[in-house]
């Protein structure tokens, strides 16, 4: 019988370099995508498939990040006295109930299969769940609780995949595909950020895993892979190689790169649209300046 899966890592180190200056004192994981952090979304998106126990690896400057999940009891008394039940709801979602959540310092950094491993004591010998908040997937039912249904047939690690186009390969990690069984696939090898000519597919893993133990224990031999960084990827290939079934599940929605500007305008305009309070103000808005380029040309 496969184990339940109750704990997740949140990988949240990074700089956020690409989104200067605003990151210079504001984590990126706390830029809001129209009115909630980015890492809410993670988070919801975990609550939903069962996740119980929240991992966070971070670095210095991240305070505001770990501020942003404890209580505000001035907020909560100001709002209770004006009545405004509906804002005090949605503080409620922010929260979180002592010992729910860990915070983890990652002091250099040296990849994403380090930030993970840096999570080892709290993770243990059980299966475990690895979020990338930057990638924001809109589904009617959200990713990783589809991933969570279809590991509880197939076991073993299983990782998110969308296909992208070839020349787009160098900037994630590939699967190298056994069988394709439609929505699941076997996967016999994974290659982190191949030149386009050597790719072996065009199915790219996407910011969710679903990851065995053993995976640890492969990060502890890792050296250094792509880009000097101590790869997820290879110690996902290890896995393979020693005889644990891996598999890509192609998720059904629509994922949104919010660690680049561009991703990060398109989600918000999507999740907007997505919004009846929103919707149609905006809609009139781009109707309109739509128009006044066309007439400009």
């Amino acid at each position: 019988m496969t184990r339940k899966v109750t704990k997740a890592v949140f990988p949240v180190a990074g700089l956020g370099t690409r989104f200067l200056p605003a990151t210079k004192s504001v984590p990126k994981e706390i830029m809001t995508l129209v009115d909630r952090p980015l890492v809410q979304y993670a988070i919801d998106e975990a609550r939903a498939a069962g996740i119980k126990e929240f991992i966070f690896v971070t670095s210095r400057g991240k305070s505001a990040l770990e501020d942003y999940f404890d209580h505000a009891p001035i907020l909560e008394q100001e709002l209770r006295k004006k009545g405004k039940t509906e804002l005090l709801e949605i503080l409620k979602t922010t929260n979180m109930d002592s010992g729910a959540i860990a915070y983890i310092r990652q002091h250099r950094a040296l990849g994403l299969g380090h930030a993970v491993w840096c999570a080892r004591r709290l993770i243990g010998d059980e299966p475990f769940v690895v979020m990338l908040p930057d990638d924001v997937i809109a589904a009617e039912t959200p990713c990783l609780q589809q991933m969570v249904e279809a590991y509880a047939e197939t076991g073993g690690n299983m990782v998110a995949a969308m296909e992208v186009p070839t020349e787009k390969a160098s900037s994630y990690g590939m699967l190298d595909v056994a069988e394709d069984m439609g929505a699941v696939v076997s996967v016999k090898g994974m290659v982190e950020k191949p030149p386009a000519a050597e790719t072996p597919s065009n199915l790219a893993v996407i910011g969710r895993y679903i990851l065995a133990p053993s995976v640890l224990k492969n990060l502890n031999k890792i050296k250094s892979g792509a880009g000097g960084e101590i790869q997820l990827t290879d110690a996902i290939a290890q896995d393979i190689e020693n005889g644990n079934p891996v598999y890509g599940y192609r998720f059904r929605g629509q994922r949104f790169d919010c660690g680049s500007k561009a991703g990060f305008l398109q989600a918000t305009v999507s999740f907007a649209l997505a919004r009846d309070d929103l919707r149609d103000a905006l809609r009139l808005y781009i109707d309109e300046i739509t128009h006044s380029a066309r007439a400009a040309e």
